[in-house]
């Protein structure tokens, strides 16, 4: 039997959460919901449901849900199904606020309701890849860089698009905080458009992490720093390079000091012919949305641990809240 799926929120991110699941096979598209009734009613024809202005006719309709509202009402929404037991993907930041982000947990695990919530670069293909590699790392730089949207403008750049990063930074480090040095800036919005935080960890890894809404072109790259491997992520482009010592390495060394490099015309082809070797990874193409509700939609069925949990979102809002709190310091 066909699992009964709403969208609360059908916005520009909304709509296809929609669309995946019309799509689905084990999933039923029963109802779209927003309090746009036109936009509704555009992608519930599109994708022939019914239209609701108001969630809370969901009640007792629903297996699972979406909510892709704007942030502020994240809690509103997702307690209201959490609270009767129905597992909810919350798009992120999961609230914003840590306050709100422990009482919708404490209120999913009481309900004993699947909570997830949607970081979806932990389902970029690129990402996937590289998280198979036994990584230990020491540094990690991400850049997450934008145009103005004219959307999320209830929440500053790090809660908009600094805290993807952040909840890669923390999956990877695998390790407490141990400090935050922050910078911010006001641009157009009330909040700030502008980040930077170097995080420090307990087991030593520093991550430095950019983030901008008012950047000419977008960029979404994370490099890590390992002690045997350099990984480039290009998560816009769907890529994953690592660069590693070339099998013969300690041989090419040994003999580095009978080289005369300066008769050497490309330093660069030359590193990489005897020393380094650059793998470009193998990545699926699925499309990274279809993924994380297809996730969802498993761990609603099996009862197994969502990919990304309500406690993975609440340790990315305590870090983000750190991080704003020390523009002001």
């Amino acid at each position: 039997m066909a699992l009964r799926a709403a969208v609360v929120g059908v916005g520009h991110l909304g709509k296809e959460h929609a669309r995946v699941y019309a799509n689905l096979d084990d999933v039923e598209l029963v109802a779209v919901c927003d309090n746009n009734e036109k936009q509704a009613k555009a992608v519930a024809k599109k994708w022939r449901t019914d239209v609701l202005t108001d969630f809370q006719t969901l009640r007792g309709e629903v297996d699972l849900v979406s909510v892709v509202v704007p942030t502020i009402y994240h809690f509103d929404v997702a307690s209201f199904f959490l609270e009767q037991g129905v597992p909810c993907l919350v798009e992120k930041p999961m609230t914003p606020d840590l306050e709100q982000a422990k009482q919708l947990v404490a209120i999913a695990e009481k309900a004993g309701a699947t909570l997830q919530v949607g970081h979806i670069e932990r389902f970029n293909p690129a990402f996937i890849a590289v998280r198979e590699l036994p990584l230990e790392p020491k540094f990690i730089e991400c850049h997450r860089l934008g145009p103005f949207s004219f959307r999320s403008t209830d929440i500053g750049v790090v809660m908009d698009l600094m805290i993807h990063d952040l909840d890669i930074v923390l999956h990877l480090a695998r390790a407490d905080v141990q400090s935050v040095d922050s910078v911010g800036v006001n641009v157009i919005s009330e909040s700030e458009d502008i980040a930077n935080a170097r995080v420090r960890f307990t087991n030593g890894c520093v991550a430095n992490i950019n983030a901008s809404r008012i950047s000419a072109k977008k960029m979404r790259k994370i490099r890590i720093f390992s002690p045997d491997s350099y990984v480039s992520i290009d998560c816009q482009a769907r890529e994953a390079l690592i660069y590693r010592k070339g099998e013969n390495f300690d041989q090419a060394r040994a003999k580095l000091g009978e080289i005369d490099l300066t008769k050497i015309t490309d330093l660069t082809k030359f590193l990489f012919n005897k020393f380094l070797k650059i793998d470009k990874m193998k990545l699926d193409d699925e499309e990274p949305l279809k993924k994380e509700i297809e996730a969802f939609v498993h761990a609603v069925k099996t009862g197994e641990r969502p990919i990304v949990t309500g406690q993975d979102a609440m340790r990315a809002i305590a870090l983000a809240e750190q991080i704003v709190k020390g523009f002001n310091a």
